[in-house]
């Protein structure tokens, strides 16, 4: 079929990739530093690419081109998104652990063994830098957002404060930048039930009360929270 479909300069263009960064259906790509149209079937003719190029290097044209294919798109698109929350280190891939506390507990205690100490984490990565936003565990997530000190201050902090929660921990005297907009993002796009700050008794701590604050105020819900701070001694002290 005849349609309008881009057309790329391999002259003009210099290898910047911001094409392919701008073409949300993948049809562009990078070949030998210089921008390819990878697909026909791809390209939905409507040139979000255009505006990125410096160089001028990409036009429309009119010409025999397959039918711009949606469905095929739309996984790609998918796989895409999947890459992305995936990449960088492996160790920030993003998880739900699944536990058998019951069965555990109660081979052990048929066995006459002492039960011991089971991990409640839910999740990983548990840094709120490194979480991602649209994670499949915060949906009707309980949430828990702590103080990286208050799980080694608080010696049953799993059992009393992690278990069926999902759990986010940072400190802000040593993270940079500021927690408020990163944890908007996961009030806002996700359905949580509640949330629960525990903090250390030092001043440095409020940081992470107010972050939680000002993304509850800046979120556009209404979620219940609750804070509990933790004395260095390790006791509950509100």
């Amino acid at each position: 079929m005849i349609r309008r479909i881009i057309k790329i300069n391999s002259e003009k263009c210099n290898g910047c990739g911001l094409c392919a960064e701008a073409c949300h259906e993948c049809a562009i790509g990078m070949v030998d530093n210089k921008a390819v149209l990878l697909r026909d079937d791809y390209c939905d003719g409507l040139g979000d690419c255009l505006p990125s190029c410096p160089t001028g290097a990409i036009s429309f044209e009119e010409r025999e081109a397959l039918e711009y294919n949606e469905a095929e798109v739309e996984n790609r698109m998918n796989e895409k998104k999947a890459d992305k929350l995936h990449s960088g280190c492996p160790g920030s891939n993003a998880k739900s652990l699944t536990r058998n506390h019951n069965a555990q507990s109660s081979e052990r205690m048929q066995r006459n063994e002492e039960v011991p100490v089971i991990s409640q984490l839910s999740q990983w990565p548990v840094q709120i830098k490194l979480v991602p936003v649209n994670a499949p565990y915060f949906d009707n997530a309980k949430l828990l957002i702590a103080a990286d000190c208050a799980a080694y201050a608080y010696s049953k902090f799993h059992e009393k404060f992690m278990k069926g929660c999902v759990t986010l921990i940072g400190c802000p005297k040593l993270d940079e930048g500021d927690y408020a907009e990163k944890l908007t993002e996961i009030l806002s796009q996700n359905s949580i039930k509640n949330v629960t700050v525990v903090c250390m008794e030092v001043p440095c701590c409020g940081g992470i009360e107010n972050a939680v604050i000002r993304a509850l105020e800046n979120c556009g819900k209404m979620i219940p929270w609750q804070v509990v701070t933790l004395s260095v001694n390790g006791e509950i002290i509100e």
